[in-house]
């Protein structure tokens, strides 16, 4: 099955000049999100985790169905301020000023081998705020995983510790 058939452009969203992957035409199709969900979940499985950390937000659709195939727990990453409990936060750059996301100091053991789902690679800044928070908790990631690979950002580069798997690349 060629997953790139479920990716639309939008131009010019969400702002001029850009072009929007946008992966809503591969959630609606079932058998094409099962397809994504598999190939995902199989990274996880060749690297034994214990968890899936989910990053926001599309990364939550995709994390939760990888962590059900894999029978393991899912925790969530968000910004800064959006989770209850007591955090682990981490800041990273941005092209204009900075962001920061957070994961529930209880989320993650110490020794726990984690799986690293969001739906888009661009810069990489985001998954590698959320690899120091993993290790913060005590926790290994072991890999990430992403539907889709915006390779000319070259987001990858700064992944070099992981085992980063894409699905589709642009």
């Amino acid at each position: 099955m060629n997953l790139k058939n479920f990716i639309r452009d939008i131009p010019d969203f969400p702002k001029p000049g850009i072009v929007f992957k946008d992966i809503t035409p591969l959630l609606g199709n079932g058998p094409a999100f099962a397809h994504t969900v598999q190939l995902l979940a199989d990274v996880g499985a060749r690297h034994k985790v214990d968890k899936v950390v989910a990053i926001e937000s599309r990364g939550f659709l995709f994390g939760s169905a990888v962590a059900q195939r894999l029978g393991v727990g899912v925790v969530p990453v968000r910004k800064k301020g959006k989770l209850p409990f007591k955090t682990f936060s981490a800041t990273y750059q941005l092209e204009y000023g900075n962001d920061t996301v957070e994961i529930h100091v209880d989320g993650l053991r110490p020794g726990e081998r984690v799986l690293l789902v969001d739906d888009v690679l661009a810069t990489g800044g985001t998954v590698e705020a959320v690899a120091k928070l993993v290790a913060q908790s005590g926790a290994h990631p072991a890999a990430a995983v992403f539907a889709i690979e915006l390779e000319f950002l070259k987001g990858r580069h700064r992944l070099a510790h992981l085992d980063v798997v894409s699905l589709i690349s642009f």
